[in-house]
């Protein structure tokens, strides 16, 4: 394995989305991660479909496309955790682990004796990430928590969606699991940090990570027009409720780009180029403020404009003069469009099955570059192999292990 974390190895207990993003993540960049499943059902998310990855023959395979998203990587190990001898063996495991993520609920595995304070009295560089719904303190600490709930809970589906008056107006979920995405990658941030900290003091920490507390922090500069104006921002539908004109707007083939203007200047430069530039000096208009307050009055003119011409007239001519102007494209489309061939942002691993196609991390790091060695792991695929390798168990040691249904 190539990355700056090569090295370091990770013990994840985690299942699902957020906890699973985190370690692939920590994956890319390097790090030895063990992954922990249930002997029978694995992972949640192996059972999340259709659709399946399919095989050289274009048969459907049992490993879900949900399950593929967040599990490069890494090797799956199975221990049932519920018994005595598994929690043995996570004790083992994690006494010769870097770091430990984890997102079972508030004190779930207090009860097995897998929480930090015990694991900690077994290895104190420990790096021990806790991810619930809604942290380890508050009245709702012992609840689970779910991205769709957390969307709601954060205020995010009430600044999404349609504004009130225009069709299709309701609170909406974001297409993505964000509450889990953000989640996970702000863990991995905040394991990083520990692991500077260990390397000054020699010491590992425990992080109490929310999904809560993260879609909150999110919210970023919607939070700060509610806290500077006392108003709780509503949903805007297609415009931005700061900038104008920063929108979709139609053109002539039936479609839409996207026109994202950001300062007075890209708002002069594209008035010149439509030859309306008295639209840059109305009072109206000629400062982002005033447009703001005057949006109805000015994105009306837009749509006259815009309609003149085809999308990709409005795409080419626009970026000559430096001003931001995008199509609205599917996923298909993104997978297709040349930008994002030239950052490879698709991959593939070899597998069994065969290919297994993946989304690239988007780090690039110029002397350690990341590589892409492991596809995700067939349940339990790798138990001998570490249980042999690491903890130095003997064939018959896992034989026994395994008629008692610890190991599978």
């Amino acid at each position: 394995m190539a990355g700056p974390l090569t090295g370091l190895r990770v013990l994840d207990l985690s299942r699902v989305m957020a906890g699973p993003w985190c370690t692939q993540i920590l994956a890319d960049m390097g790090a030895e991660v063990v992954k922990i499943e249930h002997p029978t059902l694995g992972d949640d998310t192996r059972h999340w479909g259709p659709p399946w990855l399919k095989d050289s023959q274009g048969k459907d395979t049992a490993e879900s496309a949900y399950y593929l998203s967040a599990n490069r990587g890494k090797h799956s190990v199975t221990v049932d955790i519920s018994q005595p001898e598994g929690q043995a063996l996570v004790r083992e495991l994690a006494a010769q682990s870097d770091i430990l993520v984890e997102n079972f609920k508030s004190g779930g595995l207090a009860r097995k004796g897998l929480d930090y304070a015990t694991l900690e009295a077994i290895n104190p560089r420990l790096i021990y990430c806790s991810i619930t719904g809604f942290g380890q303190t508050g009245p709702m600490a012992s609840m689970a928590g779910y991205d769709y709930l957390i969307q709601a809970q954060a205020g995010l589906m009430s600044i999404t969606g349609a504004a009130d008056g225009e069709p299709g107006a309701g609170p909406q979920r974001v297409g993505m699991a964000v509450s889990d995405l953000t989640t996970g990658m702000n863990a991995t941030i905040a394991i990083l940090g520990a692991l500077h900290h260990r390397h000054l003091t020699g010491q590992g920490q425990y992080i109490d990570m929310a999904l809560l507390d993260v879609q909150v922090s999110w919210l970023a500069n919607q939070a700060l027009n509610y806290f500077c104006s006392g108003n709780s921002p509503t949903r805007t539908g297609e415009y931005h409720p700061n900038l104008v004109p920063y929108q979709p707007f139609p053109t002539a083939d039936g479609e839409k780009v996207i026109i994202a203007i950001g300062n007075d200047g890209q708002f002069k430069r594209f008035c010149e180029a439509v030859e309306r530039p008295e639209l840059a000096v109305d009072v109206r208009f000629s400062t982002n403020p005033e447009r703001v307050k005057h949006r109805l009055e000015l994105i009306p003119i837009m749509v006259a404009i815009t309609r003149t011409r085809t999308s990709g007239e409005w795409i080419a001519a626009l970026s000559t003069i430096s001003v931001p102007c995008g199509p609205i494209q599917t996923i298909a489309q993104v997978f297709d469009d040349p930008q994002v061939k030239a950052r490879n942002m698709k991959i593939a691993l070899a597998s069994e099955a065969g290919d297994v196609p993946g989304v690239a991390n988007p780090i690039k790091y110029s002397k350690t570059p990341l590589e892409y060695c492991k596809p995700p792991p067939k349940l339990g695929e790798d138990t001998d192999q570490i249980l042999h390798n690491l903890l130095h168990k003997s064939a018959l040691d896992i034989s026994a292990l395994r008629q008692k249904g610890v190991v599978k």
